[in-house]
């Protein structure tokens, strides 16, 4: 019923930036919240950043300051602009979206692999 299509990932250099985008598509009467998650090998999947359906957002201490979570309405699309990556960043990242009726969904994951 809810596809959710994630891009964004890819390599990058220490100190780099990379954008993550969620495309949310299929049948629904809206969004509640949507957030990002990783995944790095050998680790649990952990929250990175969410935003409610009031707009508030929150993020993991380890990610505050670097990352920000934003989104756009009109296109169910949901983004995480990730400046000053750090290797402790590699991991699968995924997208997760919260819609009305209540269901909740998962992105097939992209790969954020942060190295020189």
């Amino acid at each position: 019923q809810v596809q959710l299509v994630e891009s964004g990932g890819g390599l990058v250099q220490p100190g780099g930036s990379l954008r993550l985008s969620c495309a949310a598509s299929g049948r629904f009467f809206g969004i509640v919240g949507m957030g990002w998650y990783r995944q790095a090998p050998g680790a649990q999947r952990e929250l990175v950043a969410v935003i409610t359906a009031g707009g508030g957002t929150n993020y993991a201490d380890s990610v505050k300051g670097r990352f920000t979570i934003s989104r756009d309405n009109a296109k169910n699309t949901v983004y995480l602009q990730m400046n000053s990556l750090k290797p402790e960043d590699t991991a699968v990242y995924y997208c997760n979206v919260a819609v009305i009726p209540q269901s909740t969904y998962w992105g097939q994951g992209t790969q954020v692999t942060v190295s020189s």
